[in-house]
């Protein structure tokens, strides 16, 4: 036993296998099979091998009968749960001003629209941090940005030199005295000079990024209002403008502003899966941006979907080529018991030994999600007659 996870020694050995070949980027066209019979931890497998990768790592499940939708194609559906779960980890060299505010006085200009009315020209901004002192002359945009966020003097802002955004990070600690009870976060004096340069690390993924694409933003007009409100709720995202996004991510990471961080996909009860999809599958496994795939099933030998052929797993044999596959084996008496035990403490159920046996021969007998099911009823049954501790007659 190890994290919690029992038993199933081969199939770890084999899982461990396959974290090296994808650390050694040896995986690449090829995809994971988990088969075995119901509750023998085939999706707790494809999850140590996510957490193994580490926590940046995207990790997508879905089920094989999620892809028939009414509203979307099933290889639409597909393509989007690949592109969740490939990442791109962004870096970007921001030149920022965190300091806090000393002084902030807007200049005000005659109106360039006529009238009696002023219009602020700029804004005069004193920053201060324990090294030294500042004075900035800036555009207008930014002070409606500074008042949006209410900042006051006295307050430490965060200011993005390129692209003039604006953060309050809260009110400066030298004000902290001025007030017996107050609702304010204060924050320490920034260190260091006034303007530095800092590395900001941005974690999205492909499909965020087609998401934000394929939405237009309408304009403001009585019609676009009423195409956004009449819109369906699920869009497809074209081909076309994916393959303009991988043009975009590809040209990031030659210049070495990005890189591609392929994540794990599950598809649980691929058997659900169609030919047509199996088919979309071979192509998308193959492509130079693919993440790792891992499906998993109970099945034997089957009809693939769609089809009047048998095959092993309901999956077509040529897909079946690309496959690395890792059996479970069904849990024996011994094993499902320290499951049982293992569950029943994490409830915080009391249960005798005697009953523990006779739990592992009903899971031998049925399933050990039956078993495992049948703990809370007993607990209820044993409190009712006035006991805290299950035992064998409340089963």
């Amino acid at each position: 036993m190890a994290a919690g996870f029992v038993g199933q020694v081969a199939a770890r050995e084999a899982a461990g296998l396959v974290v090296d070949m994808i650390w050694q980027k040896k995986m690449a066209g090829r995809a994971l099979l988990l088969a075995g019979p119901p509750s023998t931890g085939k999706t707790a497998l494809a999850l140590g091998v996510s957490q193994e990768l580490g926590s940046k790592v995207p990790f997508c499940p879905m089920v094989g009968s999620e892809v028939y939708s009414s509203e979307v194609k099933k290889t639409e559906v597909l393509m989007e749960n690949f592109r969740k779960a490939i990442g791109l980890r962004i870096k970007e060299n921001k030149e920022v001003y965190e300091r806090e505010v000393t002084e902030l006085s807007p200049e005000e200009t005659e109106s360039t629209t006529g009238g009696h009315g002023k219009a602020i020209g700029h804004v005069i901004i004193g920053l201060k941090t324990v090294k030294g002192t500042e004075q900035l002359k800036l555009d207008p945009a930014i002070y409606d940005a500074l008042i949006k966020e209410k900042v006051a003097v006295g307050d430490v802002i965060y200011m993005e030199a390129n692209r003039g955004a604006v953060k309050r990070v809260g009110r400066c600690d030298a004000f902290a005295t001025e007030y017996d009870l107050e609702a304010e976060e204060y924050v320490p004096l920034p260190k260091g000079e006034v303007h530095k340069k800092k590395e900001i690390v941005q974690d999205v993924t492909l499909h965020d990024l087609d998401a934000a694409n394929a939405r237009p933003q309408g304009g403001q007009d009585i019609l676009s209002l009423m195409g956004q409100m009449m819109r369906p709720r699920k869009t497809e995202i074209t081909d076309k403008l994916r393959q303009e996004i991988n043009k975009v991510v590809n040209r990031y990471i030659d210049e070495g502003i990005a890189e591609l961080v392929p994540g794990v996909l599950f598809i649980d009860e691929v058997h659900m899966l169609d030919i047509e999809c199996f088919s979309y599958l071979n192509r998308a496994l193959e492509s130079s941006i693919s993440p790792i795939v891992i499906f998993a099933t109970n099945r034997g030998i089957c009809y693939v979907r769609g089809t009047d052929m048998t095959s092993p797993h309901g999956v077509p044999i040529d897909l079946l080529d690309h496959l690395v596959i890792i059996r479970t084996e069904t849990y024996g008496p011994t094993e499902m018991i320290k499951i049982l035990a293992i569950r029943a403490q994490v409830e915080e159920l009391d249960i005798d030994e005697e009953s523990l046996a006779y739990l592992g021969e009903i899971g031998q007998q049925t399933s050990l999600r039956h078993a495992i099911q049948l703990l809370s009823p007993a607990s209820i049954v044993a409190k009712t007659n006035g006991r805290d501790k299950i035992c064998k007659a409340d089963l």
